[in-house]
């Protein structure tokens, strides 16, 4: 049985329905926000059961795990990006991760996955991003410094303990269930659906502007794979689409399902942009075999019936 941190959470249900349609059974936890949507809820209570929790629990954690033989974690729980202040930021992202590290070593699992991101990849220019490249040692916004704070403390905790780590850096994700709105994709898709005018926030965008935009669904099947490898040679994976987008192609697979979304994007590239600002998936491809399903025109083909299905997110 697989435990999932932040299993009601964006990437989280998408990854536990991968993981379900594979065979797993699973325990999702949630801390406020309950989602439930169809796609999951036939296993609710069969094959996928929720607990409460919050991950600077120890007790709680624990409890959870002599209810339920679990022989593997994905950690995918996080606080919003700037919802808590510096200091409680930190306390919880990190007494969080200790708490799941000794819950993973008490319980002798598997493995356990930790969530990290592209964001690792900041100041790297140019791409593609690949899993063995020299990352800079700071931190410039919080995904940056607690994902490479994860790896670091996990790769130690591994080795002092014998414990299988392994890092997810997950690239760009956009799709149903996504709810903060930050990213480009899901705010243009919104839009367009709602027949609004785009919100972009006071910042020039740029039609040739391009990163790894990866489809939550590739995103989920993706942990999925790499959580249900016999064996891992490595210990750390990328996930995402595998190519830069740019966001005159996200804008033209918009309008090739709505005509007449009220899209203007700034023509030319921003000179700050980087190169190939994506994450290579040679590693991801041969370790455990993930290839994206999704083409950034039938995602948004998927995405754009999510909404107009009458879900809000």
């Amino acid at each position: 049985m697989i435990l999932i941190t932040g299993g009601l959470g964006f990437i989280g249900l998408h990854t536990a329905r991968a993981l379900l349609d594979m065979g797993e059974d699973l325990v999702l936890t949630q801390y406020r926000v309950h989602r439930e949507p169809d796609f999951i809820k036939d296993a609710l209570g069969k094959r996928a059961f929720v607990e409460q929790l919050d991950v600077t629990d120890a007790d709680r954690l624990m409890e959870i795990g002599k209810r339920y033989e679990i022989d593997k974690i994905v950690h995918l729980a996080v606080p919003g990006v700037n919802a808590l202040g510096p200091a409680e930021d930190f306390r919880v992202n990190m007494l969080g991760l200790i708490n799941i590290l000794e819950a993973a070593r008490t319980w002798e699992v598997k493995r356990l996955g930790l969530a990290s991101s592209i964001a690792v990849y900041t100041g790297v220019n140019p791409g593609p991003f690949y899993e063995d490249m020299p990352l800079r040692p700071v931190g410039t916004n919080p995904t940056e410094t607690y994902k490479k704070t994860f790896e670091i403390i996990g790769s130690h905790y591994a080795q002092r303990t014998g414990l299988e780590v392994v890092m997810l850096r997950i690239a760009g994700i956009y799709g149903p269930l996504y709810h903060s709105m930050a990213n480009l994709p899901s705010r243009l898709v919104h839009a367009a659906v709602k027949g609004q005018e785009p919100d972009f926030r006071g910042a020039d965008v740029f039609e040739e502007d391009a990163t790894d935009m990866c489809y939550v669904k590739d995103c989920g099947r993706g942990v999925a794979m790499v959580m249900r490898a016999e064996s891992l040679p490595n210990r750390v994976y990328n996930i995402g689409a595998g190519r830069a987008t740019s966001n005159r192609e996200l804008v033209a697979a918009i309008k090739r399902v709505i005509e007449d979304a009220p899209i203007q994007l700034k023509a030319g590239r921003n000179p700050g942009a980087r190169e190939n600002a994506y994450c290579d998936l040679t590693r991801t491809r041969r370790d455990v075999g993930y290839e994206p399903q999704y083409t950034i025109e039938t995602a948004i083909e998927d995405y754009v019936g999510w909404l107009r299905a009458g879900n809000e997110q």
